[in-house]
């Protein structure tokens, strides 16, 4: 009879708790996807400070497991020494708070305390997801009432919770943030772990802290009115706004996560005001005659600005533009004029998938100015990538690139590299100290414009455009380029470091 005693574990049974299997199945779930939610929306509510970088998501991701860790360890430790029962409705509750004022204090701190953001970013994300991550060990707690089946209900609420974490994984990116702003998300989120909370303190009739949190998440929805740095629109990857120029009534800004992507003027294409377009007209308009309708393919749409001054110059002319934001597409429609314009065509995809769908010797000049954030997506940067383009453009055809680096200029020398073992004419324009051609000025970096083909560059007629423009810029090709790439190492896609490469800069600088 020693051996049939000792089996039994001292804690109460579900009817005593009031924990069922149903029940901690449900806890052990939605908990698990709330820390999963709130890890990918604090991305998107970072990109606009941070920048959406390799950099930014590796820390999101190691703060949320890093959450996960303490919290399944804490929680099952403090479930050993206290009686769980009391911790379930602190555990939902606080989280709730947390996560529904989240949006505000991330907004306030980055416009009013900037030196703060990675500190309070790192507790917003730290505090709901320890906190969280520890529901799973105390609901297991709870249910254990044999050692004879410890292996079947620490399984079970194990494989449930990860369900739950590839639930809400699932959930928030096909559904939640194409459909809801990041703010309604969490203060939602925050809604529902605070009324979880009340529920579970209800049934042991013995918390009344549910009222004060509820006061707290509506202080989150209410300061998130208040907040600053809101988008006019959030879309799938980027928070938007568009700003009118006050020195030009037509003029509009696209800003896309607080960097300023493109510049429209809804009345006349033909103006170009940021000077990388200008650069990148210059090319075109000396490698093509005057007014010839090409045939032009654009990785990347941000306002079009390109697209639309094409079809104003060269009438006749087809763009096809593979643009991966269906929001920026709207933005473009809806704020920015873009009309049934003919000759521009836009499908919504990725831009490498893009380019397979385009037959060899298809286009006369294909254009590079996709983002993510303030950096070109690395798959789109590689040799296989260039080869790819060099396929659809046609004989004479040319590939013009918007790059943007700083510091040492180690991204543009790799690309630069990368295109010298792809195409036979590389050329690169931009300002003379960032290309080495002024002894007197250090390099600050900024825009630069790529250009390849597998036919001369007229490096003369383009000079004369740019200075027509009055942008200031220079060129640099053959030995000097050579000279200025160094041994920088070709991107592939094996090995394309992008954003390591990317030296340091400010997430608002104006391209």
């Amino acid at each position: 009879m020693t051996g049939s005693s000792s089996s039994h574990v001292a804690e109460g049974t579900p009817s005593d708790d009031g924990l069922g299997p149903r029940t901690a199945a449900m806890l052990a779930f939605g908990s698990s996807a709330a820390v999963l939610v709130v890890e990918i929306v604090a991305l998107r509510l970072l990109a606009p400070y941070l920048g959406l970088t390799l950099e930014t998501s590796t820390m999101v991701i190691g703060i949320a497991l890093t959450a996960i860790a303490v919290g399944s360890w804490l929680g099952g430790r403090v479930a050993d020494q206290v009686n769980p029962r009391r911790l379930l409705g602190p555990a939902l509750g606080v989280s709730g708070a947390v996560v529904a004022l989240t949006p505000a204090v991330l907004r306030a701190t980055a416009e009013w305390a900037p030196a703060m953001l990675l500190l309070i970013a790192s507790l917003t994300i730290l505090v709901p997801g320890a906190l969280l991550s520890a529901v799973t060990p105390i609901v297991t707690k709870l249910r254990l009432t044999s050692l004879a089946e410890t292996g079947t209900v620490v399984g079970r609420l194990s494989g449930v919770g990860t369900v739950g974490a590839i639930a809400g994984t699932v959930l928030t990116g096909f559904v939640l943030v194409s459909r809801l702003p990041v703010s309604g998300i969490l203060i939602g989120l925050g809604t529902l772990l605070v009324a979880g909370s009340g529920l579970v303190e209800w049934r042991r009739r013995r918390w009344n802290s549910t009222p004060a949190l509820a006061l707290a998440v509506l202080a989150g929805g209410l300061a998130v009115m208040a907040a600053p740095g809101g988008c006019d629109t959030e879309t799938k990857y980027h928070c938007v706004r568009v700003v009118a120029d006050p020195d030009r009534g037509s003029g509009r800004t696209l800003v896309l996560d607080g960097v300023r992507h493109s510049y429209v003027d809804i009345d006349d294409p033909t103006f170009l005001k940021f000077t990388y377009v200008r650069a990148i007209a210059s090319v075109a308009d000396a490698a093509f005659p005057e007014g010839e309708p090409l045939a032009a393919y654009h990785v990347g749409g941000g306002g079009l600005t390109f697209p639309r001054y094409l079809a104003a110059t060269r009438p006749g002319t087809r763009s096809l533009v593979s643009e991966i934001d269906s929001g920026v597409v709207r933005v473009n429609r809806d704020q920015l004029g873009l009309r049934s314009q003919a000759g521009i065509d836009i499908r919504v995809e990725d831009g490498r998938l893009g380019l397979r769908r385009l037959h060899t010797g298809s286009c006369d000049l294909v254009i590079g100015d996709a983002f993510g954030g303030v950096s070109v997506p690395w798959h789109l940067t590689t040799m296989e990538a260039m080869t790819d383009i060099r396929r659809v453009l046609k004989q004479n055809g040319l590939y013009v690139a918007n790059l943007i680096d700083h510091g040492g200029l180690a991204f543009a020398r790799a690309e630069v590299a990368t295109l010298s073992e792809t195409f036979e004419q590389v050329a690169l324009v931009g300002e003379p100290a960032a290309l080495g051609l002024d002894p007197n000025a250090a390099p600050e970096g900024g825009n630069m414009v790529v250009v390849a083909s597998d036919r001369p560059i007229d490096l003369r007629a383009v000079q004369k455009r740019l200075d027509a423009r009055r942008t200031g810029w220079k060129i640099a090709a053959g030995d000097d380029l050579t000279a200025w790439t160094g041994d920088a190492q070709p991107l592939s896609d094996d090995y394309a470091p992008v954003d390591q490469l990317l030296q340091p800069y400010s997430p608002r600088d104006s391209r």
